[in-house]
């Protein structure tokens, strides 16, 4: 790997583009490097993973509405949307959006935390409609998914966003632009261009994760997927970007991040060398925040230690800057201990989080979220008994750049009322490469079964993961066919009364 610094350039003080971030993330795009075993193996369990979660979540308000506007779009030769007919196509821009949405809505697929957040999955949704619309086939495909991770996750070590309230889908949209790049074998120059457009329309706050968190939560990295193929559209037509993006006197690290005396360091791979970045990356067995998982499985493995949830006077979570900050107590949100507020916000509060995983010994993607659940008396009293607080140790875990050593849970301190303390601590969780039972393909494909079960049919099961599992072989026309198809009866109307302009 190479070292890469970026630094803000006066417009006086030219720099080569030879020597710009975007340029060198395309050149990382447009290399030949070999892909091995293990890389497509994850890529394969990422594609069942995030068909899994998309299909569960088919019928929930916010997917069901971007599959509306999706719908408008029919395209002769397009793309494939999750849940509809295969021989139903739509144009790639509106089938990222629709499918995207569906990946992203029950925040239940892969995770990687460095300097800022991530869910590299999440550039999987466009690279496949692309791949679809434009007839590439399996190991097309493959190639542009591999570089899509290496960059989204190379950036998300190097650039924190979170630190200037920016959203992570800035580093999303250039890594997906780039992803689509590699998959049609464009020209470097071609995916410099697209990186730059890219991350100049990608730049939004994080409010959309704060306060009160509404569906744009799920619909934000479908549209960085979306504006991606937009920008590669655009530059394949010759146009330019603005330029330098991350270098400029005027541009993003300038007046969105660290400003003009801002440095940043992005670790790159070589031209040539193998991207291996996924394996750095990490799905989740439970529906919630990344940051929660580890804790899930910490508080089930503490309930057998408490017969009477009444009896427990106080609850800290020591945790890492980001988990304290951002979905603990220090993030300052009363909505996070509102047990009105929505799913959105419940899944981004460790402290509801904590208290039903406590009571309940378990998770689920839907009755752990339910009104009926948060609004629980005494998951209440116990809920607004916890709180988190920063330690040192584990933000230095959580930033450590060795990913062996890299650790996102807490150490966890309940204090009952007679006195007594109960104690335990978690690194990372179970589904953890470095966890107790990490996930393996059979753990993916158990998950799409348990999520999908009640959905598609058993044929349609098999006919789908076994196109997976033979990615790197698969034609353009089986490509094509990557998709789940849910039978019309267990859809809501796919066209719905609500207005809109589509």
């Amino acid at each position: 790997m190479r070292q890469h610094t970026v630094r803000v350039y006066p417009s006086k003080e030219k720099i080569e583009r030879r020597d710009q971030l975007a340029w060198k993330m395309a050149e990382i795009c447009t290399d030949n490097a070999p892909i091995k075993e293990d890389v497509i193996d994850m890529v394969i369990n990422r594609i069942i993973d995030n068909a899994s979660v998309a299909i569960a979540s088919a019928n929930r308000h916010p997917v069901a509405s971007a599959r509306a506007m999706a719908l408008a779009h029919p395209r002769a030769g397009g793309a494939t949307v999750f849940g509809m007919p295969n021989d139903q196509k739509f144009s790639c821009e509106w089938a990222a959006w629709a499918n995207g949405t569906a990946v992203r809505e029950l925040d239940y697929h892969d995770t990687f935390l460095a300097a800022d957040y991530s869910h590299p999955a999440d550039n999987i949704p466009p690279i496949l409609a692309v791949a679809q619309q434009t007839g590439k086939n399996g190991k097309e495909l493959l190639k542009g998914i591999v570089a899509a991770y290496e960059l989204h996750v190379d950036l998300v070590k190097g650039i924190c966003l979170h630190k200037h309230k920016k959203d992570h889908i800035a580093h999303l949209c250039p890594a997906a632009a780039g992803g689509i790049g590699t998959l049609l074998g464009l020209p470097t120059e071609n995916v410099f261009q697209a990186i730059q457009q890219a991350v100049h329309v990608s730049f939004t706050t994080r409010q959309s994760r704060k306060g009160e968190i509404s569906s744009w939560k799920a619909y934000a990295p479908a549209h960085a997927g979306k504006l991606a193929i937009e920008a590669v559209d655009r530059t394949m037509r010759g146009e330019g970007a603005p330029s330098p993006i991350y270098e400029g006197e005027d541009s993003v690290i300038a007046y969105c991040l660290d400003g003009k005396d801002g440095k940043y360091v992005v670790p790159l791979p070589e031209v040539g060398e193998e991207k291996r970045a996924i394996l750095e990356t990490y799905t989740k067995e439970h529906s919630a925040e990344y940051q929660s998982q580890a804790l899930i499985d910490l508080a089930s493995r503490m309930k057998a230690k408490i017969s009477n949830f009444d009896d427990v006077k106080s609850v800290v979570i020591h945790t890492s800057h980001h988990t304290h900050y951002v979905i603990g107590t220090g993030a300052n949100d009363p909505q996070k201990m509102d047990p009105k507020a929505s799913r959105e916000t419940l899944d981004h509060s460790i402290m509801y989080i904590f208290a039903v995983a406590l009571q309940d010994g378990t998770w689920h993607h839907v009755d752990s979220y339910t009104p009926e659940r948060a609004q629980r008396a005494d998951t209440v009293r116990l809920w607004h008994k916890i709180s988190t607080l920063e330690d040192p140790k584990w933000t230095a875990a959580y930033h450590d750049q060795d990913p062996n050593k890299k650790m996102f849970g807490g150490r966890v301190e309940i204090t009952m009322n007679d006195g007594t303390k109960i104690v335990d601590e978690l690194g990372v969780a179970n589904a953890h490469p470095a966890g107790a039972k990490p996930f393996k393909r059979a753990d993916y494909i158990r998950k799409f079964d348990i999520l999908t079960s009640d959905i598609i049919t058993k044929e349609e099961r098999n006919r789908f993961i076994s196109l997976c599992e033979r990615l790197p072989e698969l034609t353009a026309a089986e490509v094509q066919q990557l998709n789940v198809q849910i039978p019309i009866d267990k859809m809501i109307n796919n066209k719905r009364d609500q207005k809109g302009i589509f």
